[in-house]
């Protein structure tokens, strides 16, 4: 730990006596300089608010504008020429990476994919440029997002410098244009808190519940099929994904198979049948990623017995998952 000396800053008068007195009194010294010197990096984080969360009206609002925020138009088939959805997941991928690394909100890696498919569904884009979009949209989530957000100089070296932080801040004049300055999308994760107060759920596993939902959300943002899907229903599919891997529904009746399906669709408006399909396609994303995260373990492992030649060519074409993904058993 540094002192004020140390970093060249001056030691103001009243730390000047402090320190005075301390060495007058020995007992205190230690206190006292750990007093002064003491430098912690704290990130501000906002507390739920309760008058937002219990109050119903709010909800009804989120269900109401969600869909001005979805992409125009399935956006593969009547827009982009150049670019393919496996380099959408690559560039979804990456961008989680980063978010992941950076220790983003939680809300910043699915905002940034909304704006991303908004703008692809009405630009048609360069595949070189795809993963300057994609900084730029990163760029734009933090700065709504985060009380630090993440800087262009950053997102470049991120991006092995294969761009230009000047290129980077043209670009998010560009990509706010197209999107009409809309910044505040509904996500996901803005129902999560909506949707799990209004289930009984026992108080020492709602974290954990948390975490994978929120996981889930995340591997629903990396797939384009669930691009076009309202966000309360892939929150909702989402929680329901959750609660039955957690096997919470074994020890409440409520929670049980179609009583839980049921509860949840009533909550959000949604058609039954179509949030039991969003659960089934999200618990069916998960077991493709768990199965291609062993995969990549396992020839991993093998490349490693293999030598060092053979483990740097597997580390070029190594893809990854979401970090919380091979917590979460179904």
């Amino acid at each position: 730990m540094k002192t004020y000396y140390e970093r060249g800053c001056r030691v103001p008068k009243t730390a000047r006596k402090s320190l005075h007195s301390a060495y007058l009194r020995p007992k205190r010294t230690v206190t006292i300089m750990e007093l002064l010197c003491l430098e912690m990096d704290t990130i501000v984080r906002a507390r739920p608010d309760p008058n937002l969360l219990y109050d119903d009206r709010v909800l009804q609002s989120l269900l109401t504008i969600e869909e001005r925020f979805l992409p125009q138009c399935s956006y593969f088939k009547c827009v982009q020429k150049d670019i393919q959805p496996f380099m959408r997941r690559m560039v979804a991928t990456w961008m989680l990476e980063v978010c992941e690394e950076q220790k983003c909100e939680e809300e910043v890696f699915p905002l940034a994919m909304n704006y991303l498919d908004r703008f692809l569904a009405v630009v048609p884009t360069r595949k070189c440029n795809l993963q300057l979009l994609g900084a730029v949209c990163m760029f734009l989530a933090s700065k709504l997002k985060e009380t630090r957000p993440l800087t262009a100089e950053k997102l470049c070296i991120y991006t092995d410098n294969s761009i230009r932080p000047q290129e980077l801040l043209d670009w998010e004049l560009v990509v706010l244009g197209k999107l009409k300055w809309n910044l505040a999308a509904v996500t996901p994760n803005d129902f999560i808190e909506h949707i799990m107060r209004k289930l009984p759920l026992p108080e020492d596993k709602l974290d954990l519940i948390r975490k994978h939902v929120q996981t889930f959300i995340a591997l629903c943002a990396t797939d384009f099929n669930f691009a076009m899907h309202p966000p309360s229903m892939i929150a909702t599919g989402s929680v329901a994904a959750a609660i039955c891997g957690l096997q919470l529904n074994s020890t409440n009746r409520s929670l049980w198979g179609d009583n839980l399906t049921e509860l949840l669709a009533k909550i959000t408006n949604t058609e039954v049948d179509l949030l039991k399909a969003c659960q089934e396609q999200i618990e069916r994303v998960l077991m493709n990623n768990l199965r291609e995260g062993r995969r990549q373990q396992q020839k991993q492992q093998q490349q490693e017995q293999g030598g060092p030649h053979s483990k740097a060519l597997d580390d070029q074409d190594q893809s990854s998952t979401p970090t919380d993904v091979r917590d979460i058993n179904l």
